[in-house]
C-alpha cells in the first residue's frame, strides 16, 4: 500500500478501536538498520511498514560517520543500494594499529587479504539518504515518517500496533513486529526483555578535521592509558576523530576553546599530517556495552542497537546492525517462500542463534581491547606489546585479527555473497 493511501484513511476520524491496513511485518525505526532491512526485503514478497519518529530530513543531518567493514559493503551490493553510497565515502586500505608511544607499530593492508580496500568510513547522510531514496522505490515498503508508536498488543497470531500521525490514530496489524528503535528501544522495554551490561568509566569525543596533509586513505587506532583514539579517513582530505577518555578528561577537552582543543589533538594525533583545522561542532557521548538477554519473542524481533551496543573501539557497533539487519531478511524471506508464519517464535530463533553469539564475541572483543589498553598496569602492558609484536611477526595471527575486524568472520549472509 502507497503511503498516501495510508494517509488518506488518516484525514478520517480514527477510533482506537477501528483495525486499520495489515502487513507481513512493521519495522519500529527509519535509522540505517531499520532501513537496511526494508531494503533488504524489496523482492522477498512480503508487505512491509517502515515507521520512523523523526521527520527524514532531521534524521540524515545528523553529524555521525561510522566505519563501514567489509562484509556490509557486500550486504548493500546485494541489497542494489551500494553505487549510490560509493561516490559519497571514502576507503581506506590501510589500518596503523599503536599503543601510544610504543614504536612498534602494526600496519594491516590490503596485500594481507588480497582485496581493492580493507573498508570504508561515511557519514551519516551519505548511508542514510540512498536508503530512504531506495525503499520509496519499493512497491512492498510504506515508509511512513514522521510517525510514532503509541502502543503494541501481542496476540496468537498477530500484533497490532497504534500509530498516531499527524494528531491522528491508526491501528495497523502485523505478523511481525521488529525494534530497530535504538539503544533506549520502547519496543523492547515495553515488551519486558531485559538487558545486561555497563556503562563504562569513558565518555566518547567524535569531531571533523582537515589535516594540512592528505590522509593517504589510512585509518589510525593508536591506544592510550585513557582509551583509544582512531582517525577515520573522509572524502575531502577530511577526517573523523574518535577520541575516548575518562567522563570528567572528556567533558574537559570538550570545553577547551578550539585553540586549546586542537593543541590537545595534535598531541594524541601527531604531526605526520601536518597542521589539522577543525571543522564544526564536537559532541560527546558515554561509552556502553550492552546485550539484550534475548532477540526474539513470538511476534517480536530486535535488531542493531535495540538488541547490543559495545565499545566504538573497531567501530564495530552499526556493521552489527546492518548484519542483523541481512540476517533477519535471509530467515524471514525463505520463511515465507516455505509458506511459513514468520512471526513464529521458531522461525525467529533461527534468526537469534545466528546472530546473538557472533555478536556477544564482538562485544567481548571489543571490551577486551579497551580493557587491555586503557591502563597502565605493567603486566598487562607487557602482555598486549607482546600481542603487537606477535601481530607483525605470524601472518596467520595478522589475518584473522584483520578478518575478524572487517567482518569476514563468521557466518555470511547470501545477499553478502557473489
Amino acid at each position: 500500500m502507497a503511503l498516501a493511501e495510508l494517509n488518506q484513511t488518516l484525514d478520517s476520524p480514527q477510533s482506537s478501536d477501528n483495525w486499520g491496513y495489515e502487513y507481513d511485518l512493521v519495522i519500529v525505526g527509519g535509522g540505517i538498520v531499520g532501513l537496511t532491512l526494508a531494503s533488504a526485503l524489496k523482492d522477498s514478497g512480503l508487505s512491509v511498514l517502515l515507521i520512523e519518529a523523526k521527520v527524514a530530513s532531521t534524521a540524515v543531518a545528523k553529524g555521525q560517520a561510522y566505519a563501514v567493514h567489509m562484509l556490509s559493503s557486500l550486504i548493500y551490493q546485494g541489497i542494489g543500494v551500494w553505487d549510490k553510497m560509493l561516490p559519497q565515502i571514502a576507503k581506506y586500505c590501510r589500518v596503523r594499529l599503536s599503543d601510544a608511544d610504543y614504536p612498534g607499530v602494526v600496519e594491516f593492508a590490503t596485500d594481507d587479504i588480497g582485496t581493492p580496500e580493507l573498508g570504508y568510513v561515511a557519514e551519516h547522510e551519505a548511508l542514510l539518504q540512498p536508503l530512504q531514496e531506495f525503499v520509496q522505490d519499493c512497491p512492498n515498503v510504506t515508509y511512513l515518517c514522521p510517525a510514532e508508536v503509541i502502543n503494541t498488543h501481542y496476540q496468537r497470531d498477530t500484533v497490532a500496533i497504534d500509530i498516531k500521525v499527524a494528531d491522528r490514530l491508526q491501528t495497523v496489524k502485523s505478523k511481525l513486529l521488529v525494534a530497530a528503535d535504538g539503544s533506549r528501544s520502547p519496543i523492547r522495554q515495553a515488551a519486558g526483555i531485559k538487558t545486561s551490561g555497563w556503562k563504562y568509566w569513558q565518555s566518547c569525543i567524535v569531531a571533523f578535521v582537515k589535516p594540512e596533509k592528505p590522509h593517504n586513505n589510512t585509518a589510525y587506532e593508536r591506544f592510550w592509558s585513557s582509551g583509544p583514539f582512531a582517525i577515520l579517513p573522509l572524502p575531502g582530505n577530511r577526517c573523523r576523530i574518535v577520541w575516548t577518555a575518562p567522563h570528567e578528561e572528556a567533558k574537559a577537552l570538550c570545553a577547551l576553546d578550539n585553540e586549546q582543543f586542537l593543541k590537545e589533538l595534535t598531541h594524541r594525533y601527531g604531526n605526520q599530517m601536518g597542521k589539522l583545522e577543525l571543522l564544526g561542532d564536537r559532541f560527546i557521548f558515554q561509552v556502553q556495552l550492552m546485550q539484550s538477554d534475548r532477540y526474539v519473542l513470538p511476534r517480536l524481533a530486535l535488531i542493531g542497537d535495540a538488541a547490543h551496543n559495545c565499545h566504538p573501539v573497531g567501530g564495530q557497533g552499526l556493521n552489527l546492525g546492518i548484519r542483523d539487519a541481512a540476517a533477519l531478511a535471509q530467515v524471514l524471506e525463505a520463511a515465507h517462500k516455505a509458506g511459513k508464519d514468520i512471526g513464529e517464535i521458531q522461525i525467529l530463533k533461527r534468526y537469534e542463534r545466528w546472530r546473538k553469539l557472533e555478536n556477544l564475541t564482538i562485544l567481548a572483543f571489543t571490551d577486551l581491547l579497551d580493557r587491555m589498553f586503557s591502563n597502565n598496569f605493567l603486566p598487562v602492558v607487557l602482555v598486549r606489546r607482546l600481542g603487537l609484536w606477535l601481530l607483525q611477526r605470524v601472518p596467520v595471527l595478522k589475518v584473522f585479527t584483520l578478518k575478524l575486524m572487517i567482518g569476514l568472520k563468521g557466518r555470511t549472509p547470501e545477499l553478502a555473497k557473489p
